[in-house]
C-alpha cells in the first residue's frame, strides 16, 4: 500500500503530543448529549460510533471518568427526532451535539436554551438557526461538512475523470430529505455541464439492492454515491453492490475507499470529529455559542484505490494520480 500523507492544519494539531493528557477534574462530570437521525453502526470501531467519545478523549473528557455521553439515534426515521430531543433535554446535558439540520431543529424545539454544536451537510442561516455564520447569535455553532456548497459537483467531476468514456453515470440517494436537494442540484448541474446522462435511484426502506437493480435498468457506466450518514454506516453494503455491478464508485469519506470503494473526496471525517470536540471543550469551559463563529473546512483530499481500479479493470489516468493525496495499493 503506498500512501501520500495528507495533514490538514486540525490534524497536524492532534498528532502533536499534546501537554493536555490533559488532567480534567475527575471530579466534575462533563455532561454531552448526541443527537443522529440515522441508526447506530453495528461495530463500536466504526468512527460514526467512536469518532466524537475519542476526540473528547484526547482533549481529557474520558468516558466513565470526567464524561458522560447520552447518544440517542432515530434509526433513520426522522420523524423520531422530536421526542428523541425531549428525552436528551431531560437527562439535562451541558450541551448537545445534533448531526443534520432536522437534529438541530428537533433540539431547538425540546429546548430552546440549550447549547448545539451542530454538524452536518446543510445551510443553517437559509434554514434561519442562526444570524451568520461569522456570528450565529443564538444558541447554535459548530462545523459544516463542506464550504459554499456541498462538494457533489466536484466529484462528478472527479468521476468523470476517472472514467472519460462514461455516459451515463447513476447517482444513489437516500430517501427524500429536504437537506439533499442542494446535492442533487450540483449534481444535476455538473452532469448537464458534463453532457452526462444523470439516472437517480433512491434507497427505500434500506432496500440497496432494489435501488442498484433499478440503476442497472438505466446502464450507467459509473456511479456517485451521495454524501449521506446512511450510506457511510452501511459502506459495506454498498461497496459490495457497486462491485457485484462493476460500477466504478465515488463516495464521500476516505473510509469508504479504504474499505473497497474506487474513489473519494471530501475532507477528514475525524478531522471534523475533532473540531466538533473543540467546540463541545469550549462550551463545557463556559464560552457562548452566538459568540463562536461556524467552521467550514478548506482543505479536502482525493483517495484512490487501485486495488478496486484493477478489479474493475479501469486504469485510471495519470494526471488523476497525481493529483490523488492518498492512493491504497
Amino acid at each position: 500500500m503506498r500512501r501520500r500523507v495528507f495533514c490538514s492544519p486540525w490534524l497536524l494539531g492532534a498528532l502533536a503530543p499534546s501537554p493536555r493528557v490533559r488532567a480534567q477534574s475527575q471530579d466534575v462530570v462533563a455532561r454531552v448529549g448526541v443527537l443522529r437521525p440515522s441508526a447506530p453502526p453495528v461495530s463500536r470501531e466504526d468512527l460514526l460510533l467512536s469518532g466524537l467519545p475519542r476526540a473528547l478523549a484526547e482533549r481529557g473528557y474520558v468516558e466513565g471518568r470526567n464524561l458522560q455521553i447520552e447518544a440517542r439515534w432515530a434509526g433513520g426515521d426522522p420523524a423520531r427526532l422530536p421526542e428523541l430531543a425531549r428525552e436528551l433535554a431531560q437527562s439535562q446535558p451541558q450541551v448537545i451535539v445534533a448531526v443534520s439540520a432536522p437534529a438541530v431543529r428537533a433540539v431547538l424545539q425540546a429546548a430552546p436554551t440549550l447549547p448545539v454544536v451542530m454538524f452536518g451537510n446543510f445551510d443553517p442561516v437559509a434554514l434561519g438557526m442562526v444570524a451568520s455564520l461569522a456570528r450565529p447569535g443564538g444558541n447554535v455553532t459548530g462545523v459544516l461538512i463542506a464550504p459554499d456548497g456541498t462538494l457533489a459537483g466536484k466529484r462528478l467531476e472527479l468521476l468523470k475523470t476517472a472514467v472519460p468514456q462514461a455516459r451515463r453515470v447513476g447517482f444513489l440517494v437516500p430517501p427524500a430529505d429536504a437537506t439533499l436537494l442542494p446535492q442533487l442540484q450540483e449534481t444535476r448541474k455538473a452532469a448537464a455541464a458534463l453532457q452526462l446522462e444523470l439516472h437517480e435511484a433512491e434507497v427505500r426502506d434500506g432496500d440497496y439492492a432494489a435501488a442498484f437493480q433499478a440503476l442497472a435498468a438505466r446502464r450507467p457506466q459509473a456511479l456517485v454515491v451521495a454524501g449521506h450518514t446512511f450510506f457511510m454506516r452501511d459502506r459495506a453494503q454498498v461497496i459490495a453492490l457497486a462491485a457485484m455491478h462493476r460500477l466504478p464508485a465515488i463516495y464521500e469519506w476516505r473510509e469508504q475507499a479504504l474499505d473497497g470503494g474506487l474513489m473519494a473526496y471530501s475532507t477528514s471525517l475525524y478531522g471534523l470529529y475533532q473540531r466538533l470536540a473543540w467546540y463541545v471543550e469550549r462550551i463545557l469551559k463556559g464560552a457562548k455559542p452566538a459568540e463562536m463563529p461556524i467552521e467550514r473546512p478548506s482543505t479536502f483530499q482525493l483517495t484512490l484505490n487501485l486495488k478496486t481500479a484493477r478489479a474493475l479493470g479501469l486504469v485510471l489516468p495519470q494526471a488523476l494520480l497525481l493529483r490523488a493525496d492518498e492512493v491504497i495499493e
